[in-house]
């Protein structure tokens, strides 16, 4: 039987933050509830939806009003997660009232001195955070634009500026070089720049460029070519191993087997986008099939729906999908 709830808010300047621009979210929230939300004063009103729908609005609406008050905008980016992992809670639990974490919350990335707080956008993402905070090793396999190498640049730099890990080292291989970087200008940076780019691009919509290169110059940020990772030990750093699934399955190996003492390392790849001779040689697929039961290694994987870029993105990937099937 269809039904009503009502949020009474304190304040117009609280029911602006949550209702969003020209009530952007409000209309993302009666889509996936499948209601109407009336505004009254300062109280929004949802009718017209059954009872999980009404407890996943409380649920929202409890999330959003934290959010504004904490001094956050929310966007209908993170109204769409939320309203995914409403439903994914009261589909588990059943009563809204049992459930106390909010896992978007919860998985909140905040970076010292950085531009603004770090939401995931779908429950598999706060996942992925969650498991990289809590393993020292994590693999995020997932299709382009999901978010995994973007998600694990920003927890390092959390990490790393509020102290608790002493570095950041970035890697991937160098495929198309043949892992031979002599013939490219400059030192080896200058060699290995045009290939970590995407890392940097993340990095500089995180935090002001000045930081970067302040970390840079104290060697806080460290970057190199998988190749040259051979013979070292990594001790209490941050280690990103970004386009692992270019890597062969005597690289991977090397690369684990470098990961020291208090260090935590993010694998992550796309596994639609090898680039080697043999897509059976790929390190990312090798590990995964060997090392998905070893206890203390997370795998996370994000899917088309995980897909946080330009939505025609979204739609490129499920069209090569379905070619594929």
């Amino acid at each position: 039987m269809d039904d009503s709830i009502t949020i009474i808010l304190d304040n117009r300047e609280l029911l602006s933050g949550v209702c969003g621009s020209n009530d952007d979210n409000l209309k993302i929230m009666e889509e996936t509830l499948r209601g109407r939300i009336a505004i009254r004063g300062n109280e929004l009103r949802l009718e017209g939806a059954d009872e999980p729908s009404l407890k996943r609005f409380r649920m929202m609406m409890d999330s959003l009003i934290d959010t504004v008050r904490s001094g956050e905008n929310p966007s209908p980016e993170y109204v769409k997660a939320l309203a995914e992992t409403a439903h994914a809670r009261v589909a588990l639990d059943g009563e809204a009232e049992n459930l106390s974490v909010d896992p978007l919350k919860e998985s909140m990335i905040i970076i010292p001195h950085g531009y603004s707080r770090v939401f995931p956008r779908s429950l598999n993402q706060a996942k992925y955070i969650q498991a990289v905070r809590n393993h020292d090793i994590s693999f995020c396999v997932g299709p382009a634009g999901t978010g995994k190498t973007f998600l694990a640049i920003a927890e390092a730099l959390r990490l790393i500026l509020s102290k608790k890990m002493r570095k950041l080292v970035l890697t991937r291989p160098v495929v198309e070089a043949g892992e031979n970087l002599g013939f490219l200008p400059g030192d080896l940076a200058q060699k290995i720049n045009p290939y970590l780019r995407p890392l940097y691009d993340a990095m500089e919509t995180l935090i002001p460029y000045e930081l970067i290169r302040r970390m840079e110059e104290t060697r806080t940020i460290e970057i190199a070519p998988l190749a040259y990772m051979r013979g070292r030990s990594l001790n209490d750093c941050v280690v990103i191993l970004d386009e692992a699934q270019n890597t062969t399955k005597e690289q991977m190996k090397m690369f684990l087997t470098r990961i020291g003492e208090g260090a935590r390392a993010v694998i992550t790849g796309d596994t639609t986008q090898i680039d080697l001779p043999r897509r059976i040689d790929s390190g990312l697929l090798h590990a995964v099939s060997i090392l998905s039961e070893v206890e203390g290694i997370a795998f996370s994987y994000l899917h088309t729906g995980d897909v946080v870029r330009n939505p025609l993105i979204k739609k490129i990937i499920q069209a090569y999908e379905n070619e594929e099937k």
